[in-house]
């Protein structure tokens, strides 16, 4: 693909308009990028306590991942609209040039009609891993946040999430069938929560990769937070990183941390000041500074011999 200016046009602008303005990204890819170079420490850790708990994640995938997928593939083929070449380019070129940047081969998208802003993907390494975007989304975000939501469901794909998160739901619905269940159950959830929760920091260090500027996913965190197609446009988002800078202050007691675990503790997504406090940490460390790095070296010496085909 060919480099290309760049033009932010305002929330009042139609959302394919705004994407068709925005072509091709500067970005370096990250070609030979593997999962384990840029997953959260917590996300780590918390996937190998699965792993050791569960252990049926290879009997999920084999007996449910092919029977899930087909049921969902059919349901959005119902019920969205699938975006490619011919169908809504715009987006299909920010999610080509994402799949590139993180070295993945792309899945579906779908567009699909709902008033919540939300994007959601099934990774169970099958033949019809996909990502759907709700349209109330894509109007409150320009074209490079977009992308950044993209890249954040690519990064579920990348590190192969989608199996636990499987697993997570059968396991806590087998529960309930059993003696004690109720008390098992509570205990599941609390630890898959905990769970999904990591892995949603490692997917937002996934779009910081694809979008190389940290500021355009705390901007998607700061008008996921307070934002609507009316205010994205008039958000202050050095006035939001202060204020993600303020929520870590106020939680480094011990009364604040209880508060914080209280805040989250029912939650699928950490709170977006943490996200934005995590965003911010990881794009001033080395190890995403080397990331980077390695992927200008790679590019360039791929460049050289001719390899490179995009």
């Amino acid at each position: 693909m060919q480099d290309a200016k760049r033009i932010l046009k305002s929330n009042s602008t139609p959302s394919s308009e705004r994407c068709a303005l925005y072509t091709a990204s500067a970005q370096r890819p990250l070609l030979g990028l593997k999962a384990h170079q840029f997953r959260h420490p917590l996300d780590l850790e918390a996937t190998r306590q699965l792993q050791q708990l569960l252990g049926l994640d290879v009997v999920v995938r084999t007996l449910l991942g092919g029977l899930t997928e087909k049921f969902l593939y059919m349901e959005n083929l119902a019920s969205s609209i699938q975006v490619s070449a011919a169908q809504l380019p715009e987006l299909h070129e920010l999610l080509l040039d994402a799949c590139h940047i993180l070295d993945l081969e792309p899945p579906q998208l779908y567009i699909r009609q709902h008033p919540v802003p939300n994007a959601y993907t099934l990774a169970m390494r099958g033949q019809q891993p996909f990502i759907v975007v709700h349209t109330a989304l894509l109007e409150l975000l320009n074209p490079p946040e977009i992308q950044a939501v993209l890249a954040h469901e690519l990064g579920h794909l990348k590190c192969e999430h989608g199996v636990y998160l499987t697993l997570a739901n059968l396991l806590v619905l087998a529960a309930g069938q059993i003696p004690w269940g109720n008390i098992l159950s509570q205990s599941l959830q609390a630890q898959m929560l905990h769970w999904v929760r990591c892995a949603e920091l490692t997917c937002d260090r996934a779009a910081l990769l694809a979008t190389q500027d940290p500021k355009v996913m705390m901007s998607v965190l700061m008008k996921l937070t307070g934002g609507s197609p009316a205010l994205a446009d008039r958000l202050n988002l050095k006035a939001f990183i202060d204020q993600a800078r303020q929520y870590d202050r106020a939680s480094q007691t011990d009364l604040g941390q209880m508060l914080r675990e209280l805040q989250t503790s029912q939650l699928t997504h950490p709170l977006p000041v943490l996200r934005a406090r995590e965003v911010d940490r990881w794009a001033n460390s080395v190890e995403y500074q080397t990331l980077l790095q390695q992927s200008l070296g790679k590019d360039e010496a791929l460049g050289q011999r001719g390899w490179r085909n995009w």
